[in-house]
């Protein structure tokens, strides 16, 4: 079943690998489904049923002109965890892909564990009840240079994504190169309103909603969604959380550390 259709007729991709306990990947700007075969596959053969799926207007899947707030995306969750029949899940986000379980979680109930990986979770973006966010030019640059030069603007931000410097080459150039192919299949339109979805929207009332035992993993030299104001933020208001810092580590966990993220994933699993 690769193709599933929400409440509002939008088709999503859907990869489906593995059998056992299911767990849901939901992955970052402005990626797809794919960033993340390396977690999916070591889950799969180590025994559970893995669910990934391309957001609305990114990778495979429909790119209507509406939809990308949040309550939206998490609906599409919702209904990619109906269609599939799946029971019980175990939800795993990556950077944006943190708030869909966020809104998943205050909108629809309960799961069986959580993970964020690079969340934008609890809030990005500066106002006068969170002085140390990122300020509200940081995110309308990012649009201006979509607009502007969009294939020039994401390899520099892949680029940053990665870690990647004049001394430091966490990633190959074909690593860069392949995520540029991928975030260029999206829509413009998806691919600017998410901007506005991880940048601004406040998920710290979302935050109770989390009961279930939860894992947080974030690098400590994260440009992309510094650590201060994300995940260790999201560590100090989840009472239950457990945090993993990777010391040094940049955005893109996914690919830089990827063996550590699997195992410390199916060590969180598994538990």
């Amino acid at each position: 079943m690769p193709m599933i259709e929400t409440d509002d007729g939008t088709a999503l991709y859907v990869k489906e690998w593995g059998e056992g306990p299911a767990v849901v990947l939901i992955h970052g700007w402005p990626l797809s489904a794919d960033s993340w075969d390396d977690q999916a596959l070591a889950l799969a053969n180590h025994g559970y049923r893995v669910i990934s799926y391309d957001r609305r207007g990114f990778g495979r899947s429909d790119q209507p002109f509406e939809g990308y707030d949040y309550d939206t995306l998490a609906d599409d969750l919702a209904a990619v965890i109906e269609v599939m029949e799946v029971e019980d899940p175990a939800l795993v986000g990556f950077s944006m892909g943190g708030g869909e379980i966020a809104r998943y979680l205050s909108r629809h109930g309960d799961v069986r564990k959580v993970a964020l990986i690079s969340s934008v979770v609890p809030f990005m973006l500066k106002t006068a009840d969170h002085p140390d966010g990122a300020d509200e030019s940081v995110f309308e640059g990012i649009k201006a240079g979509l607009k502007k030069d969009r294939a020039g603007f994401l390899k520099g931000f892949l680029k940053d994504f990665y870690g990647v410097g004049m001394i430091s080459h966490p990633v190959s150039d074909e690593q860069v190169e392949w995520s540029l192919q991928v975030a260029l299949q999206a829509g413009l339109k998806g691919t600017l309103d998410c901007v506005d979805s991880f940048g601004k929207t406040d998920f710290r009332d979302d935050l109770p909603a989390f009961t279930m035992p939860t894992l947080i993993i974030h690098g400590t030299a994260d440009k992309t969604v510094p650590i201060d104001i994300t995940g260790r933020a999201a560590a100090r208001a989840i009472p239950h959380a457990q945090l993993i810092e990777y010391e040094g580590a940049p955005h893109g966990v996914l690919a830089t550390h990827k063996d550590e993220v699997s195992r410390d994933l199916i060590a969180f699993l598994d538990a």
